[in-house]
């Protein structure tokens, strides 16, 4: 199952700059490189619980095409089945001193947004309207450009079962993968079973994957043939959600962001680099 950390966290100020269109199949937050630059490369943003529509992600979107010169796609996976943004409130005064009677309230309220999120969206379900979306992409400008997928949270997930190698046309449907604090994993099975390259951000202080774990899913991935070979990165006194929904009054959880974000563009520079040569 998720955590509770799932559904915590920090709405971020500022106005995404992409458009919302129609593709492959799917209503869809696209954002181009700035100054008319063409792209090197296509990252799919898999989001966390709050799905395509939450500001932090399309703003996340920007930063990726911004800072790392790609063209993103925040395709709509979820169907409209997001988990509501007003998880957020509920969840933190959940873990606060209100009294009984809001917090019985709060329950309520919780699970009737958690609920109908998860029974829609748990990855075997989620899955085919993944897949559906990567094969279009990939047979269409994905068969000129090299494709990511970057997932945080739930979409951690989903990127790991893209990193299992499904193919269309005799290519693997992305190039390489991201996640930041993946969750609904099944281990080790899940990260032995990785194919394409993953780069991990892991939190320190994660009730889903400990340090322990963390470094469990470093052997495995680091122990892999190089062109499978991933890595991971454990962030100090960060908690499940940092690279989604640091709560930007901190300048430490705003930095420990931005370094997750650095740690993204700069790995898949690297594996673009590589998939453009070998084509």
């Amino acid at each position: 199952m998720s955590c509770p950390d799932c559904f915590r966290g920090s709405v971020h100020e500022g106005e995404p700059r992409g458009q919302v269109t129609h593709a492959y199949g799917r209503e869809t937050y696209v954002v181009e490189p700035a100054n008319g630059q063409p792209a090197k490369g296509i990252v799919v943003i898999l989001p966390d619980a709050f799905g395509w529509s939450f500001a932090n992600v399309r703003l996340l979107a920007d930063q990726y095409a911004d800072k790392g010169g790609f063209k993103v796609y925040a395709p709509d996976f979820m169907d409209g089945r997001a988990a509501p943004l007003y998880m957020l409130e509920s969840m933190k005064i959940l873990s606060s001193s209100a009294g009984i009677f809001s917090k019985i309230y709060h329950v309520g309220r919780a699970l009737g947004g958690v609920l109908p999120f998860i029974i829609y969206n748990w990855p075997s379900r989620a899955w085919p309207r993944v897949k559906g979306f990567f094969e279009q992409l990939r047979k269409e400008e994905g068969a000129s450009l090299p494709v990511g997928a970057a997932g945080f949270c739930w979409g951690g997930k989903q990127v790991i079962l893209l990193g299992h190698g499904d193919t269309i046309d005799g290519r693997p449907l992305i190039d390489a993968g991201f996640t930041g604090h993946p969750s609904l994993l099944t281990l080790p099975s899940d990260i032995e079973k990785l194919k394409l390259p993953v780069s991990f951000a892991m939190a320190e202080h994660d009730e889903y994957l400990s340090v322990e774990k963390a470094e469990s899913i470093r052997a495995i991935v680091e122990a892999k043939p190089e062109g499978a070979r991933g890595e991971v990165t454990i962030y100090p006194e960060t908690g499940h959600g940092f690279c989604v929904r640091a709560d930007q009054k901190f300048p430490q959880s705003v930095k420990q962001a931005d370094d997750a974000l650095e740690q993204c563009i700069k790995w898949f520079n690297a594996h673009f680099s590589s998939a453009s040569q070998s084509s």
